[in-house]
């Protein structure tokens, strides 16, 4: 379903995307926070986009991906 919801924000948008992401229950797994953070960023919703990400760095698991987050967090715009 992940998938599927990349490929939607593809096709129809991120706001799509986020309407079918926001269905699932996978909160506990960072890639979910991680995704919902990108397509919040792309719809210019930056204060939930850094909680999402922030959310995403508490679940990451290694290092790498932890720096990845964070980079994309330190990214966003400041409103």
């Amino acid at each position: 379903m992940r998938s599927r919801a990349v490929a939607v924000a593809e096709v129809e948008g991120p706001a799509a995307a986020l309407t079918l992401l926001d269905r699932l229950d996978l909160s506990g797994y960072y890639l979910f926070h991680a995704i919902r953070a990108d397509l919040l960023r792309r719809l210019g919703r930056t204060s939930e986009a850094a909680l999402a990400y922030e959310a995403a760095i508490d679940r990451a698991e290694n290092t790498a991906e932890r720096t990845f987050l964070q980079s994309s967090l330190r990214a966003l715009p400041r409103p």
